[in-house]
This record gives structure tokens, C-alpha cells and sequence, in this order.
């Protein structure tokens, strides 16, 4: 077998020590993030059973599984697998590729019962940026994720709906919410427990939103 690495070991080494991603994987959640989503819909109320949610960053599915059992149409996009249930639509590739963003346009106006009409209740973003250790460039990587997220919101987004994004506090981020609450009726910071204490991550919980 080969020599794993310093920093690969010191990943192992945290998973083994870490509370969520030790109880995610003996009750097959499928990742620690399913405890982060699990608190902010017990705090803010995300999920009902009617709902048709986009779901961006969702490999390796800890988001989707608990979706899935919540809410009655999931869309989950991301380069990598997901683990999914046959009910809901995985689309592979990474937003802002003409490809995939072509096939989930055509998908989201299939939803649609007319062409006025918008077809999500939720969109949700766990997406984060491959980390090159050069701060300025990783922020400004991240939120352009998150600009992307929330063209996809303000698009998509029926009247009264929610958005759930990740940002890492830093550059950008005031500015991006001064914008944000201009179309929604109330934002939110929160960290949930299952983030780690040294993570700059953050979730914004957007609803009440106002074409």
C-alpha cells in the first residue's frame, strides 16, 4: 500500500476524531454536511413536502439524501457522484459550464407550468472552491460560486421563496449581502454546529424572496 502523505494522514486523523463525520458515517447519512442542513431546517423551517428544490454542490450527497425525504422534487447538480435516489434528477457538471447550465435551463422551464411562471421553492448552494492556499484568490473563487448561486435564485425563485448558500467570510461578502437583502424580506448569518470551529464558512439563509 502506498505512503499516505502528512496532510492525508492528518485529514484521517480528524475524521476519525471528528463527532459528525463519525455518527454520518455509522448512520449512513452519507457526510457530516447532512448535520448543517438537518439544523437549519429544524431553525428556519427550509423544507416542506411540496417542494421543488435545486440543489448546487451536492457530491457526495449528504444534502440530498436528506432532501429526499423531505420535500417532493430534488435537482442536484455537481461534477462528482451523488448518491441519489431514483426519484431525483442528478445533473453532472459544474455551474457556469455551457453545457450543464444549457441542460438545467431546459430542465427548470420543463418545470415551469408557463413561461411567467418560476418552478423552485428552494435553492440551496454547498458549493466551495478547490483551495489553492492563496487567500485572495480562494475568496474571490468562493464568491463567485456564490454569485452564480444567486443568479440562479433570483431567476429560478418563485414569490416568497428561500435561498440557503455557503460563503467564507471574508472580501465580498458584505457587499454581496447588501445586495441579497434588497430582494429578500429577512438574511441570515449562521454557522451551524456541525462546521468546523476553524472554518471561515457560513450559511446565509435567505427567505420571504421578492422578484
Amino acid at each position: 500500500m502506498p505512503k499516505r502523505s502528512k496532510s492525508s494522514q492528518r485529514w484521517l486523523d480528524r475524521q476519525r476524531k471528528d463527532y459528525f463525520a463519525r455518527s454520518a458515517r455509522e448512520k449512513g447519512h452519507g457526510s457530516r454536511a447532512h448535520y448543517k442542513l438537518e439544523e437549519l431546517d429544524r431553525r428556519f423551517r427550509l423544507l416542506r413536502g411540496n417542494m421543488v428544490v435545486l440543489e448546487l454542490g451536492a457530491a457526495p450527497g449528504g444534502w440530498t439524501l436528506y432532501l429526499e425525504q423531505k420535500v417532493a422534487k430534488v435537482i442536484a447538480v455537481d461534477p462528482l457522484p451523488v448518491a441519489a435516489g431514483a426519484g431525483t434528477v442528478v445533473l453532472e457538471g459544474r455551474l457556469g459550464e455551457a453545457q450543464l447550465d444549457k441542460e438545467l435551463v431546459q430542465l427548470l422551464k420543463g418545470l415551469a407550468a408557463d413561461a411567467r411562471k418560476r418552478p423552485l421553492d428552494l435553492v440551496l448552494s454547498d458549493m466551495a472552491p478547490n483551495i489553492s492556499g492563496i487567500r485572495t484568490a480562494d475568496q474571490a473563487r468562493s464568491m463567485e460560486l456564490v454569485e452564480m448561486t444567486t443568479e440562479m435564485a433570483f431567476e429560478w425563485l418563485k414569490p416568497g421563496a428561500t435561498m440557503l448558500v455557503k460563503v467564507f467570510q471574508g472580501e465580498g461578502v458584505d457587499a454581496w449581502l447588501a445586495g441579497v437583502r434588497k430582494s429578500f424580506a429577512k438574511v441570515s448569518l449562521v454557522k451551524p454546529r456541525a462546521s468546523r470551529s476553524e472554518s471561515r464558512e457560513v450559511y446565509a439563509v435567505a427567505t420571504g424572496f421578492r422578484p
